[in-house]
């Protein structure tokens, strides 16, 4: 998670500064007041004109100064709790940590407790699951990485669960830990359906959407993002597979520099992994093989071998061909954990 911290006195700013050297659980970096730089801090004049600036640059904003301050520079741009960073508020004097944006899903409300904890100041949390230690849909799927695919389901899932009322569960991964307020009884009005299938178990269900397929690309030399980008997409739509499902791409380390390969990967935000023709060859598996592909890169399939490679799981779509792209899909192993927190 990539923390900005904003501070605007000397106190403030000796106490971010303390944070950015202890909090070995964030990447931070550092805002001050122009009139309080220092080395390592980046300086400026204006806090709403600095928040215009770069607030969709980081995941996380620690702001070390008054409450109203801090609301009212980041109140033009709220947009949606499933895009909005984080977004925390400490006094300077190091008393009280709180949350006042993106507090499941951007992960404020856990932030804030590590935090708290490394500061020696009190987490104020005001979520309403967390206060009574209810199951949160928003949490649950940030801490697992699913995807929300219908935020009127999931509050009225988190209303129910408050006003006591059982969810239930179905799900095409295992899971441990449940929680208290989740049964596997089917016949509850609300409940989740963790999987790719368009099915809804429940009166009230909500799809949660596992984040954890891998794409095994394979391409020409120079070929453009445009047209990888086109292979992708239409691979995926056979499949099935939506690309926000997508956390990462693969392929053979001959590929590691193509320009149009590396585009692609940093539209969609994902990851490169590159591996050696030695290191693809070892996957174990029923791949398909290309002699041609061999006697280039030393590797019998590239897009395959990289996907599973990565993921560690097993192939959902083999090879497919366009314009010069090869493109494999695999599926990382995925468990489930009630218990399991944001960072």
């Amino acid at each position: 998670m990539r923390a900005a911290l904003i501070s605007l006195t000397e106190k403030g700013k000796e106490l971010s500064l303390r944070i950015a050297q202890t909090a070995d659980f964030i990447s931070t970096e550092r805002f001050c007041l122009r009139s309080h730089s220092d080395f390592g801090s980046r300086c400026f004049e204006d806090t709403a004109g600095l928040i215009s600036h770069i607030f969709h640059r980081y995941d996380a904003f620690v702001f070390v100064c008054a409450c109203g301050i801090a609301v009212r520079s980041i109140a033009p741009h709220i947009q949606s709790k499933t895009s909005d960073p984080a977004v925390i508020v400490i006094d300077e004097g190091g008393s009280f940590v709180i949350p006042v944006l993106s507090g499941h899903l951007g992960g404020a409300n856990a932030l804030a407790l590590r935090l708290g904890s490394l500061l020696g100041a009190q987490a104020v949390i005001t979520t309403a699951t967390d206060i009574g230690g209810h199951f949160s849909p928003d949490s649950f799927a940030a801490a697992n990485g699913l995807i929300i695919t219908d935020m009127d389901a999931a509050k009225e899932i988190a209303a129910a669960v408050l006003d006591g009322e059982k969810t239930g569960i179905v799900s095409e991964y295992g899971y441990v830990g449940l929680h208290r307020d989740i049964s596997e009884d089917k016949d509850c009005r609300t409940g989740l359906y963790i999987g790719s299938k368009d099915i809804k178990p429940f009166p009230v269900t909500l799809r949660l959407l596992p984040k954890n397929i891998v794409l095994g690309i394979g391409c020409k030399r120079g070929i453009e993002c445009e047209t990888i980008e086109k292979a992708v997409v239409s691979a995926l739509k056979k499949a099935h597979i939506p690309i926000e499902c997508v956390i990462a791409a693969a392929t053979a380390d001959i590929k590691a520099n193509e320009q149009g390969l590396l585009s692609f990967c940093k539209k969609y935000g994902l990851k490169l992994h590159t591996y050696t023709a030695q290191e693809l060859m070892e996957v174990k598996g029923s791949f398909t093989v290309s002699d041609f592909v061999r006697a280039v890169t030393g590797a019998d399939n590239i897009c395959e071998r990289s996907a599973v490679k990565c993921s560690g799981g097993e192939l959902i779509l083999r090879k497919i061909a366009a314009d010069g792209v090869t493109v494999a899909a695999a599926e990382k192993p995925l468990i489930l954990d009630f218990e399991r927190k944001i960072l």
